[in-house]
């Protein structure tokens, strides 16, 4: 019963890394549909997101039968509980590239050159979501809370990118007004996956540790 138990546990782990996986392409995909100005892999992000969507369905089925068929022990229980969680945000995120991918569809405007930052934001907001996966994977406390501090880089970004923006609007006297709202927005979505990779990162840690983030005093 226990090596059943193991095996599925397995999948979970294979599952969640897929997942994982597929969120850190449709972050590239997007960026880059973006910087490119290319439409047709705009619209591949936005199926893709399908494609996430539904692998959350299956990974929740499993960790449904995890806990009601094998009655798990207390670290099991963890583990499983974390995966419930993780796959939401998990879900948001591939639903944040979705939302990218419909704006540069949208609008059918070129990025400004002052935001080079853009792609290092994205590159470093899929690189917390990898670690996040890998963390919990690996059962990995250090990279966990290593992906925590991260967060502070995405953060960061933003804040750069939008003093960029204003500065551009100003030279630009008013002018590509909703472009750089656009904009603005697609680094809003950029930092939101970040706090998502944070939550991740703190799931792992709970399942890890048993102590959660928001229950500290």
């Amino acid at each position: 019963m226990r090596n059943r138990f193991d095996r599925q546990l397995q999948l979970l782990e294979e599952e969640l890394t897929h997942m994982g996986e597929l969120c850190e392409v449709a972050i590239a995909n997007a960026t880059n549909a973006l910087t490119e100005g290319d439409l047709e892999q705009a619209q591949a992000v936005i199926e893709a997101d399908e494609e996430i969507d539904q692998l959350e369905k299956e990974i929740e089925g499993l960790c449904m039968k995890l806990l009601l068929q094998q009655q798990p022990v207390a670290r099991d229980l963890r583990r499983i509980s974390a995966a419930l969680k993780m796959i939401t945000d998990m879900e948001r995120i591939g639903d944040q590239t979705s939302d990218i991918a419909e704006i540069v569809i949208s609008t059918r405007r070129n990025t400004p050159t002052q935001l080079k930052k853009l792609n290092e934001m994205s590159v470093a907001a899929s690189k917390m979501v990898r670690d996040s996966v890998t963390a919990y994977v690996e059962k990995d406390l250090e990279l966990a809370r290593k992906v925590m501090l991260e967060d502070d880089t995405v953060d960061q970004y933003f804040d750069e990118i939008r003093e960029e923006l204003i500065a551009f609007i100003k030279e630009e006297q008013g002018n590509k007004g909703k472009e750089i709202f656009d904009l603005i927005m697609i680094a809003k979505y950029l930092e939101r996956i970040g706090d998502h990779a944070t939550n991740i990162a703190e799931w792992v840690e709970f399942s890890i540790t048993g102590s959660h983030r928001s229950e500290v005093v």
